[in-house]
C-alpha cells in the first residue's frame, strides 16, 4: 500500500473514530434533555395557542363562500393544482435529460433559502418551490374569505401565517442544506454543540425551550452594559431612581425624569457608550433621573396599576423635586411606562397638581380601539388563560412575556436563532441588544390582569372609563405641552394607534415625530450613526395618521437633536450642574443599581 493510501486509511479510521464519539455524546445529551423536559411546570393550555373557535371560524367562512361562490373556490384549487403539476412536470423533464440541475425558480427571494442548493439542487429546490405554492395557496384562500369579521380574519392571518412559517423546511434537519452540510464536515460535531445547546436553554428556563438570543457571558450589565455614571438615590419597593452625574459645567434648570417600561430593563437605553440615550441627554446639559423597576416575584401579586403610579411615578417625581429643589420636572413615558404617564397626567390634571411641565411619549398606545399585531393575543382566549395563569403563580412570567413578544417576529427571533443554535451549533452572538431582549421582567398578577382588560381589551382611557385611585380618567385631561415619538415598522405599539391617542389629548401643544424603523431600533437612534430618518409636521395632530403622513416632511438622521431643542426650550435657563443626591437622599448604589441585576425568586 502507498504512503498516499496509508495515510487516506488513517484520516477515515480517525473520522470514524470521530463520528462514533458524537454518536456517543448524543446518547448522553438525549438523557439530559429528557430530565429537563420532566423539570417544566404545567401551565394553563391556553397559554400554548389561540382557541380552537378561531380555526373553525375560519373553516365555517370557507365553507360559506365555497357554497356561495363554488367557481371562486374552484378557481383557487385549480390554479394550485396546475402550478404544482406543472413544477413536478418541469422537474421531471430536467431529469430526463440526464441533468442533475433544477427547473427555472420563478418563485419569490427569501433570505431564509440563501443556500446555493436551494436554487440548483434538484431535491431542495423541489422542496423550496412546493412549500412557496402551498404557502401561497394557504395565504390566498385566507385573504379571499369574505365570511368573516375583520378582527377575526386578522387572528386567523396571524395565526395561519405562524403555522406556515413553522412548516419551512428549513427548520428541519433533515430538509436543511446548511444543517446537513455542517454535519457532513464536522463529522456530526456540529450536531452535537446543537444538541448542547438546546439542552442548556431548556435547563436554564426550566423545562420550558427559549431560544438564547446572545452569548451571555459576553455582557454584564454595569460592566461593559449600562456604563454611564450616576447613582441610586432614592429606593422603595417599586423602583429605584438613578441620578446621572453631569457631563457639562452648566445645566437646564428643569429636571428631565424617564420613566422606562417595567416589561422590560430600562438599559435599553444605556447598552453602549456610542448608541446609549441616557449618555447622549446627559451630554447635552440635562439633569436626568431615571427610573428601574422592581422585577417581581409572586409576593407582588396584589400590585396593581394604582401601586405603580402611586409608589413610582408619583414618589419618583416627588423625589425628583425633593433632590434638585424645582417644582417643576419634564417627564417622559417609554412604551406601557407612557400609557402610565398619560393616566398619571390625567390624574394630576383633576387634582389641580402642575408638577409635569411637558410630557413626551415614546412608541406610546393610549388608543387601544386598534392594538396593532399585539392585538391577536387580546382576546378572551388568550387573556382568560392569563388571568387563570397569574392568579396561581402570582405573576405573569417573563418567559409567557418573551415567547410571546417572540412571535410577533418568528422568523427573525425564533426560527433562525433555533436553526443557528440547534442545527449548525453554532454559539450565539455576541449582540447587546439580543442579550438585553433576553433579559426580561415579571409581571405582578393584579397589575397585568388590570392592563389587559381596563387598558387593551375595553379601551378604558380612551373611552373615559379607566380608574385612577378610583375615579375614571379620560385622555382629554392630558393637558401638558407634549411630543409623542412612534416608530413607522413598530409591530408593539404601531404609529397610527400612537397618533390616534395624541390627536384626543386635551393638549393645547403637540408635537408628533414619526421615526423610521421600529419599537427598539426607531427610538434607539443615535444622531452619530446616521441611519434612520424621521417625519415631522406643520400640521395639527388631528384627523386621519395617513393624511398626516401624507403631509409631513421627511428629514434625513435621527430626531434626537429634534427632540432636544424641544425639550430645551422647556426646561429653563442653564444652572450649575447637579451631582447625584442630596441632604435627604443619599447615594445608596453606583448606576446603574441593584435592582436592574436582581434576580426574583422562582416561582414554587
Amino acid at each position: 500500500m502507498t504512503t498516499a493510501g496509508k495515510k487516506e486509511d488513517s484520516e477515515s479510521v480517525a473520522r470514524l473514530e470521530r463520528l462514533n464519539s458524537n454518536l456517543a455524546r448524543i446518547e448522553e445529551l438525549s438523557q439530559r434533555l429528557t430530565a429537563a423536559l420532566a423539570a417544566r411546570r404545567a401551565h394553563d393550555p391556553a397559554l400554548n395557542g389561540p382557541a380552537a373557535d378561531v380555526y373553525m371560524k375560519a373553516a365555517a367562512a370557507w365553507f360559506a363562500g365555497m357554497m356561495r361562490d363554488p367557481a371562486k373556490v374552484l378557481e383557487h384549487q385549480i390554479g394550485y393544482w396546475g402550478k404544482t403539476l406543472k413544477h413536478y412536470v418541469e422537474a421531471q423533464q430536467v431529469l430526463a435529460q440526464g441533468e442533475f440541475r433544477a427547473p427555472p425558480d420563478p418563485g419569490p427571494g427569501d433570505r431564509r433559502f440563501s443556500n446555493p442548493l436551494w436554487q440548483t439542487h434538484p431535491f431542495f429546490n423541489y422542496l423550496k418551490q412546493q412549500y412557496q405554492l402551498n404557502a401561497d395557496a394557504v395565504t390566498t384562500a385566507i385573504g379571499d374569505m369574505d365570511a368573516i369579521g375583520d378582527e377575526d380574519r386578522r387572528r386567523v392571518e396571524y395565526f395561519t401565517r405562524q403555522i406556515v412559517d413553522m412548516f419551512s423546511p428549513t427548520n428541519f434537519l433533515g430538509t436543511n442544506p446548511d444543517a446537513l452540510e455542517r454535519a457532513v464536515e464536522t463529522d456530526g460535531e456540529s450536531l452535537v454543540k446543537g444538541l448542547e445547546n438546546l439542552v442548556r436553554d431548556i435547563e436554564a428556563n426550566n423545562g420550558e425551550l427559549i431560544v438564547t438570543l446572545a452569548d451571555k457571558e459576553a455582557f454584564s450589565v454595569g460592566g461593559n452594559l449600562a456604563t454611564t455614571g450616576g447613582a441610586v438615590v432614592y429606593r422603595n419597593r417599586m423602583f429605584e431612581l438613578i441620578q446621572y452625574a453631569p457631563t457639562t459645567d452648566k445645566v437646564h434648570k428643569v429636571p428631565l425624569l424617564i420613566f422606562p417600561p417595567w416589561i422590560n430593563k430600562f438599559y435599553i437605553m444605556d447598552l453602549k457608550p456610542q448608541n446609549s440615550l441616557i449618555k447622549w441627554i446627559v451630554d447635552q446639559g440635562f439633569t436626568l433621573f431615571v427610573v428601574s423597576w422592581v422585577n417581581p416575584d409572586a409576593s407582588y401579586a396584589d400590585v396593581g396599576m394604582d401601586d405603580y403610579i402611586r409608589e413610582g411615578y408619583l414618589r419618583a417625581m416627588t423625589e425628583v423635586r425633593r433632590i434638585t429643589g424645582e417644582k417643576q420636572i419634564n417627564a417622559v413615558g417609554y412604551c406601557i411606562a407612557g400609557t402610565t404617564l398619560g393616566l398619571t397626567l390625567a390624574h394630576l390634571h383633576k387634582a389641580g397638581d402642575k408638577t409635569v411641565k411637558t410630557a413626551t411619549f415614546f412608541t406610546t398606545l393610549t388608543d387601544f380601539s386598534d392594538p396593532g399585531e399585539v392585538g391577536v393575543f387580546l382576546d378572551d382566549d388568550f387573556v382568560d388563560g392569563i388571568e387563570r395563569q397569574t392568579g396561581q403563580d402570582g405573576i405573569l412570567s417573563r418567559l409567557f412575556m418573551q415567547r410571546t413578544f417572540s412571535f410577533l417576529r418568528s422568523n427573525d427571533l425564533i426560527y433562525t436563532p433555533a436553526i443557528k443554535s440547534y442545527m449548525l451549533g453554532e454559539a450565539p452572538p455576541a449582540f447587546d441588544l439580543l442579550f438585553w431582549n433576553g433579559d426580561s421582567t415579571n409581571l405582578p398578577a393584579k397589575m397585568a390582569v388590570e392592563y389587559l382588560r381596563g387598558l387593551c381589551q375595553r379601551d378604558g382611557f380612551s373611552q373615559g372609563e379607566f380608574k385612577v385611585f378610583g375615579e375614571p380618567v379620560r385622555l382629554k385631561d392630558v393637558r401638558v405641552p407634549l411630543c409623542a415619538v412612534a416608530c413607522e415598522t413598530d409591530h408593539i405599539a404601531h404609529w397610527r394607534g400612537s397618533f390616534n391617542g395624541v390627536k384626543q389629548m386635551g393638549s393645547k401643544d403637540k408635537t408628533f415625530i414619526l421615526s423610521e424603523s421600529g419599537h427598539i431600533a426607531g427610538i434607539i437612534n443615535p444622531p452619530s450613526k446616521g441611519k434612520y430618518g424621521h417625519w415631522t409636521s406643520e400640521a395639527p395632530v388631528a384627523g386621519r395618521p395617513e393624511d398626516w403622513l401624507a403631509g409631513a416632511t421627511k428629514n434625513p438622521g435621527s430626531w434626537w437633536p429634534r427632540w432636544a431643542e424641544w425639550l430645551a426650550d422647556a426646561s429653563g435657563p442653564k444652572v450649575k450642574a447637579r451631582t447625584p443626591g442630596g441632604p435627604d437622599n443619599p447615594v445608596l448604589a453606583p448606576a446603574p443599581g441593584t435592582y436592574v441585576t436582581a434576580v426574583p425568586k422562582l416561582m414554587p
